[in-house]
């Protein structure tokens, strides 16, 4: 063995088999694509006949649920773009992104906003990327949708209200 290789004896990610959840706050265990839709209303018009740039609207929203054993969380981020030329619709895109995440060492209080918070977060570029090359492959020029601040986001949508489930 040369002197700049390291023993595989834990397993190729370096832990001991014996390692779980311990220690790891938060772990995202599987994402996917729970609904969606993209639609152009008018067609090949809408096409041939987009001589300027739309107006382009996003909305993103969060929501989680408890499922199955204790720590483990479905979180959704529910992503809708709708493009307009003088009021007339482009396009819209729906997207109901989920994923499946676990928290471990955290205290009570703390778990809401981690999920909220963090599960959108680890989620948002792949849901980011669906949406664009949707629109993409809709002909028309790729929506790159600008980052989000999910801490500002679940203030406003989940501090003053209950809208979810955990």
């Amino acid at each position: 063995m040369a002197d700049n290789d390291i023993p595989m004896e834990n397993g190729a990610n370096g832990a001991g088999e014996n390692s779980e959840m311990e220690g790891v706050p938060f772990m995202i265990g599987a994402q996917y694509i729970k609904d969606f839709s993209f639609e152009n209303p008018r067609g090949v018009e809408t096409l041939s006949a987009i001589n300027e740039n739309p107006d382009v609207s996003v909305d993103v929203s969060t929501n989680a649920r408890a499922i199955g054993e204790e720590g483990m969380f479905e979180v959704l981020l529910f992503i809708r773009a709708e493009a307009t030329v003088d009021d007339s619709p482009v396009f819209i895109v729906e997207l109901t992104y989920g994923g499946v995440v676990q928290v471990g060492s955290i205290p009570e209080e703390e778990i809401k906003p981690v999920v909220l918070i963090e599960g959108p977060r680890h989620l948002f570029p792949f849901a980011r990327s669906i949406v664009s090359n949707a629109v993409r492959d809709g002909g028309f020029p790729p929506l790159l949708i600008n980052p989000i601040d999910f801490g500002t986001l679940y203030v406003e949508q989940h501090v003053d209200s209950d809208g979810s489930d955990i």
